[in-house]
């Protein structure tokens, strides 16, 4: 997954401790002084490196300092974000969201203050207290979002930032951590989260995530690892994101349902839920993967049934049309009921 052959790094990372672990494991890597991890020429907003993509991920790795340390409201996948403690991902997902602000590669780039993030997140869980009214997101938590811009098991590779959050939340009883995820890091099952870390493995059909979830865990490996992780002492909800709709969409659904209904158990079931978000693509997206993945616009790129949407930051993006998004929407509602009806349907987007 990564090899790291140089470290771009900014000087105030280096002088926190968690920089310092970093490079340590590391010590071959070349070390680049960077000004900022925002703006570095040979990794961001250059169009050559389309053709380096995946080399760019495997090979180099950001360390800077989080300068905006917020939680914001979510109200659908969670109730807040928390602030990230890493940006962009080891994995190349042709449907990602993160290149769109990064430019043309988005390797990691890991925040080595994850002390001051993680003291502003007991103090903000601290003055929420305790849930009164329960919502889509969870009955009785305040559900976090760890893992907006980056995927937590990649990243727990590289730091302990991740291990550092779960070892909060696991000491916050009114609080759950929560992050999607497409990489089955069996290392985490030695944490001991105590139910206060809720992992979402994304699935979708094999043959259509063989297509576009590019370096990440084959699907029947996320599926198999649920059953461990529920043991483990995580709650593990499923992350049907993104939903493509391809030809055959229907059937491959139903297949990968029946799948999942099959292979895990009595007690991952009795506590599953999952969320549907339906797949959102964008222009510049588009034009950067016919650089170096068209096989994989194929199935995201399909201006008969998209049609363009505004997101909620100012990008133009494209979205199944309406009412097809609703019709396939409800459809896999039902798909759901039928296939694999211990699972709740917590959130649809």
């Amino acid at each position: 997954m990564l090899q790291i052959s140089r470290i771009y790094a900014e000087d105030a990372a280096l002088a926190l401790p968690r920089g310092q672990e970093i490079v340590g494991a590391w010590p071959d890597a070349e070390i680049v002084p960077v000004a900022s991890h925002w703006q570095i020429p040979e990794v961001h907003g250059d169009e050559a490196n389309v053709r380096r993509w995946v080399r760019i991920k495997t090979e180099a790795l950001v360390l800077g300092v989080k300068k905006s340390v917020a939680t914001r409201l979510n109200g659908r996948s969670a109730d807040f974000i928390a602030p990230s403690t890493a940006n962009g991902c080891a994995m190349a997902c042709a449907y990602c969201y993160v290149p769109r602000r990064k430019g043309y590669s988005n390797p990691v780039t890991v925040f080595a203050n994850i002390e001051a993030i993680s003291r502003h997140l007991a103090r903000h869980i601290s003055r929420q207290g305790p849930k009164t009214e329960p919502n889509q997101c969870d009955p009785e938590a305040w559900v976090y979002d760890i893992g907006e811009n980056s995927d937590c098991s990649v990243d727990a590779l590289i730091s302990d930032n991740v291990r550092d959050l779960t070892d909060l939340f696991r000491m916050s009883p009114t609080a759950k951590a929560s992050f999607a995820t497409k990489y089955v890091n069996r290392n985490l099952l030695d944490w001991d989260p105590a139910g206060r870390t809720r992992i979402r493995f994304s699935l979708m059909p094999h043959e259509t995530a063989k297509v576009t979830d590019i370096r990440t865990s084959p699907i029947a490996e996320r599926i198999a690892a649920i059953d461990d992780f529920v043991a483990a002492g995580y709650e593990v909800h499923l992350n049907f994101s993104p939903v493509i709709l391809t030809p055959t969409w229907i059937a491959d659904w139903t297949a990968l349902l029946r799948e999942v209904n099959e292979t895990i158990g009595e007690r991952a079931k009795a506590q599953l839920a999952c969320e549907i978000i339906m797949l959102t693509h964008n222009d510049r997206l588009h034009e950067v993967n016919l650089g170096w993945h068209p096989r994989g616009e194929d199935l995201l790129w399909t201006p008969a049934i998209q049609e363009p949407k505004v997101s909620q930051n100012g990008a133009v993006n494209v979205r199944y049309r309406h009412p097809y998004k609703a019709d396939a929407v409800a459809t896999l509602r039902e798909l759901i009921a039928r296939e694999l009806p211990s699972c709740r349907v917590r959130y649809a987007f």
